[in-house]
């Protein structure tokens, strides 16, 4: 009986183990669409000017600019009524919009530094998510702190759109791609930990959505904001 029961708890666990897989698998396949996507637009305005002079010449740019947060706000509070279709279809809308707020890099930047900073970024993002999947300690009790630095660094951001201090705008860099990476680390732990069978086929695909939107935030914060730091300038 003893035999018995361990044999079903072992079976158990591997029904589990393959689903967490296969559910996180999901979560990056997604997260790595959206950037595909994201890169795609962003490179597609940012190489045709009849489309990024009439955006970044007036004051349409601040649209632009904001129309990812406004995004990223509707998402948290309608993601539980949206069906997984739906908030699978918010995701790729949402990449797209970033990718136009984002397609001024390439005007900006030149394309070698921009592939450099995203490989950079790529393995920063790779090490810290591994690490969050795999380590056993407790990261929650980050979150708190981690929360804190990232409205932080949110205000500073926007406080040093209207200063234009470089000063500011590097200690907002260091601080944010830090602040990043432990998220991606925090982030990567709590998908796991979210996972569970009973939540059933459509929950856990928006827990993948959700999961994929934060994953994506971290690296792309990490790249925008080391390509602050490291990126050459177009001339």
């Amino acid at each position: 009986m003893r035999w018995g029961n361990s044999a079903t708890a072992s079976q158990n666990t591997a029904v589990y183990d393959e689903g967490l897989r296969q559910h996180m698998l999901r979560v990056y396949n997604y997260m790595g669409l959206g950037l595909v996507i994201t890169g795609l637009v962003a490179f597609f305005v940012g190489s045709t000017p009849a489309l990024y002079v009439p955006i970044f010449s007036s004051p349409l740019k601040w649209v632009v600019m904001f129309a990812p947060l406004a995004f990223v706000m509707f998402f948290s509070f309608k993601i539980n009524s949206l069906s997984a279709a739906a908030a699978q279809g918010m995701f790729w809308a949402f990449c797209a919009v970033m990718g136009l707020s984002m397609a001024s890099i390439f005007l900006n930047f030149t394309g070698s530094s921009i592939a450099r900073t995203f490989f950079i970024s790529a393995a920063m993002f790779g090490v810290m998510s591994l690490y969050g999947y795999t380590t056993k300690a407790n990261l929650a009790k980050f979150g708190s702190f981690l929360i804190m630095g990232l409205i932080g660094v949110v205000i500073a951001s926007i406080v040093n759109i209207f200063l234009g201090s470089s000063v500011l705008q590097f200690a907002v860099s260091i601080i944010g791609i830090l602040v990043f990476l432990g998220l991606t680390a925090w982030d990567t732990q709590s998908i796991k930990d979210q996972y569970a069978e009973h939540n059933g086929a459509e929950g856990n695909q928006k827990l993948a959505v959700m999961g994929a939107l934060s994953l994506y935030l971290s690296f792309i914060n990490i790249f925008q904001l080391l390509l602050s730091l490291t990126g050459q300038q177009d001339e």
